[in-house]
């Protein structure tokens, strides 16, 4: 099957069976590559490193997906998150990488920050994210000490801010 080259960017609700479809192919890639990282810690610790990284209604500001055609390529959240706002559950579909959604994605999730008032945005991943540390870097993020709520369930995460 040939793959549709063009996209698009749409907002959503949060609760889009698309967009709940590409949060779980981003938790499958995410289990795959974090498999055996945290070691044998205790069930206490991995639920609250679950409830860390929960997205709940209430906090979206936008939920984005980038549409290849009818076909979901593409999925990034904006929160709240206290008084800042974060950059979440970015995710491009293996089958459309390469062709930019990922910074469309990104420029969208910006711009929907500095829509709600952000001047300056944030963002957790991971050492085994090495493409997304690239994509945030090339973008003008900079590292920042790792936040809340990730500090104590998460401390090797690897933070990002960038002000609009």
């Amino acid at each position: 099957m040939e793959r549709d080259l063009t996209w698009r960017i749409e907002s959503v609700p949060y609760n889009d069976e698309r967009a709940r479809a590409m949060r779980r192919e981003l938790d499958a890639d995410l289990g795959a590559r974090y498999d055996g990282f945290h070691g044998d810690e205790p069930e206490e610790r991995r639920r609250a490193r679950a409830r860390a990284l929960a997205t709940h209604a209430e906090q979206i500001v936008a939920t984005l997906i980038a549409l290849a055609g009818d076909t979901p390529a593409g999925h990034v959240i904006v929160r709240r998150l206290g008084d800042q706002w974060e950059i979440k559950r970015l995710v491009v579909v293996t089958a459309f990488r390469g062709l930019g959604i990922a910074r469309g994605l990104m420029a969208a999730a910006l711009d929907a920050a500095r829509d709600d008032g952000a001047r300056r945005v944030i963002l957790q991943t991971g050492l085994q994210q090495p493409e997304s540390i690239a994509l945030y870097s090339s973008l003008g993020f900079t590292r920042i000490p790792v936040y809340e709520p990730y500090v104590e369930t998460m401390p090797r995460s690897v933070c990002f801010a960038r002000d609009l």
